[in-house]
Parts: C-alpha cells; structure tokens; sequence
C-alpha cells in the first residue's frame, strides 16, 4: 500500500515538472520574439524618418505650385474681364454720345453704371497696359455725367414757367402748380445718380448746396419764385403811399398780406416738388437755397415799408402791426410744414417789429408834442382835435390787438415807458409763447397802455390849459369836455370791453374838472351866508332847523338898519354873480353831458342857500323886486334853462 503511493506521487512530479520545462521552453521563445519586434521597429523608424526627410520638401513645392496656378488662373480669368470692357468700350461710347434724351433715362443711367463699374475693376488691377482704357472709360464716365447734368438743367428749365401770376391761383382758392409726376420721376432718377458720383467724388460730408444738380435747382426754381412775386413786392410798397398822407392806416389796405399769401403758397408748392426729387437730408438745404432769393427780395421790401412808418408814425404805426402778424403767421406756416425758413422770416421782420415796439413810446411822446406845441386854446372851453385822435389811434390799435398783445408781452406791463426799453430786445428771433411770461395777458397789458395814453394825454392838456386859458372855469369845461368825449369813443367802440374796469383815471379828471367850474358857486354862496344876530327878543331870533315856515317880517323887524343895508347888498350882489354866472354858462361851449352835469352841480350848490337865504329876508323890499331878483321858483326856473 505504501509503495504505490510512492508511485503515484513520483508520476505527477514527472508530469509538473514536463510542463513546467514545457512553459520554460514558450517564455524563451516569446523573449526571443519581443527582441526581433524591437529590432523591427527599429528598422521603421530609421526608415520614416528617412522617407519624412525625402517626403517633406517635395510636399511643400506641391504647396507653392498649387498657389501658383490658382494666381496664374486668376489672372487669367482678370484679364479676361478687362478685355470684356475694351471690348464693349464702343458700344457704351455710342450710348453715352446719343445722351439721355436719344437712348433712353434708364439704358442711359444702366450704361453709365457699367462703365464707372468696369472703370473701378481696371483701376485696382493697376496693370500698366490698360491705362490708356483707364483714360478712355474716364472720360467716357465724365462726359456721362456731366451729359446728364446738362438734362438735368434742360428739363427742369422746360418745366418751369418764367413766372406765373399768384393772384390768379389767391382769389380762386386753386392749389399752386407743382411739377409734373413724370417729370419729377425723370429728375428724381437722375438727381439719385448724380449725387452719389458726388458724394463718392467729395466725400460723405459734403452738402446737398454743393451738388451739381441741387445748384441747378436752386438757380432755376429761384429765378421762378422771386419772378412770380416781385410785383406783388412792388404792390406792397406802393399801397403804402396812400393818397391823404394824413389818413390813418386802415387794416388789409396794405397788399402785404396778399404777398405773405402768395409766397406761402409758391413756397409749399416747391417744398412738395423738392421732397419728391431730393433725398430727405437735402430737403431742407435745397429748399433753402431755393427760395432765399425771394426771402431777400422780402427783406427788402419789408425795409422800404419800415421808412415809410416811421417817417408817418401817428398814421402807419398800424401798417407794422400789420406786418408783424402777417409775416409771424407765415413763418409758422411754413415751419410747421417744412421745419424751415423761421429765421430767415425773423430776420427779414426785425426792422418792422423794433419800428412796432418802439411805436408805443414814441405815440405817447407824439401825444405830448402835440398838445404842447398848442398856442391857442378856445377860450369857451370847447374840445380840441387832438382828444379826439388819441382815442381814434386807440380804437384803431383794438383792430391789430393780436399783433400788439404779442408786441405788449415782449415788452412787459410798463415797457413803452421808456424809449430804450421799447427799442430793446435784440436778435431776429420771432418771439413764441415760450418766450413769454406765461402769467401775461396781452390784452390786459394794452388796457393799461390805453389808460397810461389817456392819463398823459390829460396831464398834457392841463398844464396847457393852465398857460393858455388860465381861468379856473375856461380849464374846467375844458377838461370835462375832453372827459367826455373820451368816455363816449371808449363806450361805443371795442375799447369799453377792454378799459370798463379802468375808468377810475377818467373819473379823477372829471371831478377835477367839476371842482375847477363850481369854484364860481363857491364865490356866490358867499353871499348867501348871513352872520347877523338877531335879538332874542320880540320872536325874532333864528328859528331851529324843522320848526316849521321862517317869518321873513319878523326876521326883519329884529335887525337893524345896518344889518338891513347888509342884506340889501348881499341880495344885489348875489344878483349880479349868478347874472354873470349864468350868462357865462350859457357861453361856455360844453358837452351835452358836460352842461348837465355843471347845471346840476351849481343847482345842488346854490338852490338850497338861496332858498334859505330867501326864506328868510325876501320881505326886504316889500315884494317889490328891487333887491330880491328871484324867488324860489324864479330861481328854479334859471336853473332849468342851465340843463
């Protein structure tokens, strides 16, 4: 038993042993091929490195012989295209020789285009042997060009009349002429084009004044404007010189206003026909140059008119309000259609606006000038020419009162006091509300301009009636006289809804009037004042006020001869001055208002003494009438013819 397991065991150690001589036997053979790997590998290294030393200079001269025929074929492929141009270079010289008119706008514009194209294309190749084409394809391009310029010129000319009547389009509300939709297609296609070769040949900066065909316009569509409104110019100027130099200027007398219209029109027209030819940046330049012809035309017919008012100022101060409206009106119509021309109305304006704002101080120093340069004064008291057109040019001022409220404003309340502040306020701007005290109110502003006019007027005729007339009653008739009539013109005119509320001026000159006229009633009343004393007995003392009838023969009794004398004498000389007064009353030349109200006065101031005075000592001549003249309803009856 124990000798075969001993077997067994030496049998399996063979067999371990046979397979580990067998894995011997393997490894060696797998080191053996690692080491021929290795070597292999070797080997193609050395060889790739070789080949990339071989392979790498003739892969970079495949490079630069590809390059080199991509540059021969575009070269190629370049001349080929400048030959092309040479090529057709006749054909696009007959069109440009034919012109726009001949080959038609667009076949015309098409050649142009492939011209300058081939033109630019030569240009960049820089090749030496196509210069001479360089030249010719320029000259070509150029001679387009200025071909289409000269149609340009030639058919806006054609289309625009030399001028046309304005009046005839004004009275029968027609829309004025504009440019024909086909012709402002052909304009519009050839201005396109010009103005690009311009901006390309000056610059992207450069103006839409300076383009060839912007100057044309401007040159050709002015000459027609200022033709079609110079006699409208010349109308303005002359309806200035009215036949009565003295006349006062009449609102819409003046063909100021027909020309503003006129020009309006013609102005909005052409802005309508620019906006369809131009591009939108050169509107307002080409409108600009378009009409300022027209505006210096304006400017100076605007100057002309300005002489003329202030060389009649009392008469044609008017004639600037006027203007100031009419020219303000235009310059916002046309700003809020085209956002232009404001400030070249503005400057235009400037001389007729200052002449309108100084007009306000200079009126009232006209207004003292003429009533102290006054010699005589009727010396009845009757009114004189000059209140009467102070007002007038007062009532005449509420006919232009939007131009003057404006003019009021710019000035502020007060302003025409001072000559300088009214010839203030440079610059040729054309003042908008903006500019404004936005609290005031032009209206209110005249009102109190009326009644500073009516105060200096009234101060001025005082101190004149003071030198001339120099008797209290003569200067009181006047100056109520002058009251009067200046409240009647207010009341029945525009003014009483402006100066109802400021008449406290007029009020203070009446009562100084009434005062002046009554001093007379004050010297009679004198008379009328008893100082006698009565004695205290025998009745006769002087009853209390509502005792009942005064007994004039027991007032008599009390007195004594002297203190009788004394009331004879009072009586005739009571007589005498109302005699006296009353006769000069009725010589006096007064107002109808003026009569009634001094009669009234004198009445309140006199009746109630006289009547008092009579009830007292009217038996001083027995009834006889020898010292008492008038009784009570003598007296009475004197006053009434007084009315």
């Amino acid at each position: 038993m124990a000798v075969g397991l001993n077997n067994g065991r030496a049998a399996a150690d063979e067999e371990a042993r046979a397979e580990v001589d067998v894995l011997n036997s393997r490894l060696e053979k797998t080191t053996q091929l690692t080491k021929k790997i290795q070597a292999c590998l070797g080997r193609l290294d050395a060889t790739g490195k070789s080949v990339r030393d071989v392979a790498g200079p003739l892969n970079g001269e495949t490079k630069k012989l590809q390059v080199l025929g991509n540059n021969i074929e575009a070269v190629l492929a370049a001349i080929d295209r400048l030959r092309q141009p040479v090529d057709s270079k006749n054909d696009e010289e007959q069109i440009i020789r034919m012109g726009p008119d001949k080959a038609g706008l667009s076949s015309y514009l098409a050649s142009i285009k492939r011209l300058t194209k081939a033109l630019n294309e030569m240009k960049a190749s820089n090749i030496r042997s196509t210069q001479q084409t360089v030249t010719d394809l320029q000259r070509l391009v150029k001679s387009g060009n200025t071909q289409l310029e000269a149609s340009f010129d030639k058919l806006l000319r054609a289309e625009t009349p030399r001028s046309i009547e304005p009046l005839h389009y004004i009275t029968k509300s027609k829309q004025f002429p504009i440019l024909s939709q086909d012709k402002i297609a052909r304009l519009g296609l050839m201005n396109s084009h010009i103005s690009v070769v311009h901006q390309q040949n000056t610059g992207a900066g450069s103006s839409a004044q300076e383009s060839p065909v912007a100057r044309i316009y401007a040159e050709v569509r002015s000459q027609y404007l200022s033709a079609s409104l110079v006699n409208l110019a010349a109308a303005s100027a002359n309806t200035a010189k009215k036949k009565n130099p003295d006349a006062i200027y009449r609102a819409g007398t003046n063909g100021v206003g027909t020309y503003a219209q006129a020009m309006e029109g013609l102005f909005l027209a052409e802005y309508e026909n620019i906006c369809s030819i131009f591009t939108r940046e050169d509107w307002g330049q080409v409108f600009q140059a378009t009409c300022q012809p027209a505006l210096v035309e304006l400017g100076r017919t605007l100057r002309e008119l300005n002489n003329h008012i202030k060389a009649h100022m009392p008469t044609d101060c008017y004639l600037a309000y006027e203007i100031v409206e009419i020219v303000s009106s235009l310059s916002n119509n046309l700003e809020s259609r085209t956002g232009e021309l404001k400030s070249s109305l503005a400057a235009s304006l400037r001389p007729v606006r200052e002449t309108a704002k100084s007009s306000l101080a200079e009126l009232l120093e006209e207004t003292k000038r003429k009533v102290g340069g006054l010699q005589t004064l009727p010396p009845d008291g009757a009114p004189i020419p000059v209140v009467s057109e102070t007002i007038q040019r007062l009532q005449s001022m509420v006919d232009f009162l939007r131009p003057i409220s404006s003019i009021m404003v710019s000035l502020g309340d007060g302003g025409w006091k001072s000559a300088a502040a009214s010839r203030g306020g440079a610059g040729d701007a054309i003042p908008s509300l903006a500019s404004f005290d936005i609290g005031a109110d032009g209206r209110e502003i005249f009102a109190h301009y009326c009644t500073d006019t009516i105060d200096v007027l009234m101060v001025a005729l005082d101190a004149r009636a003071r030198v001339l007339l120099q008797k209290k009653s003569p200067i009181g008739v006047f100056l109520a006289n002058s009251v009067t009539i200046i409240e009647r013109m207010i009341q029945n005119s525009d003014l009483a809804a402006l100066l109802d509320s400021r008449l406290q001026v007029l009020e203070q000159w009446r009562k100084k009037g009434t005062t002046l006229y009554t001093e007379t009633c004050k010297d009679i009343s004198v008379h009328l004042f008893d100082v006698i004393h009565t004695s205290r007995g025998g009745g006769g003392g002087r009853p209390a006020s509502g005792q009942g009838a005064v007994d004039s023969a027991s007032i008599l009794k009390s007195l004594s001869s002297k203190d009788k004398e004394n009331i004879k004498s009072k009586f005739q000389a009571f007589n005498t001055s109302f005699d006296d007064m009353v006769a000069r009353h009725k010589q006096y030349s007064m107002e109808r208002e003026v009569r009634q109200m001094f009669a009234k006065d004198m009445q309140n101031m006199i009746e109630p003494l006289y009547n008092r005075f009579w009830d007292r000592y009217h038996e001083i001549d027995k009834g006889k009438g020898k010292y008492v003249k008038y009784d009570k309803s003598a007296i009475a009856a004197v006053f009434l013819t007084l009315y």
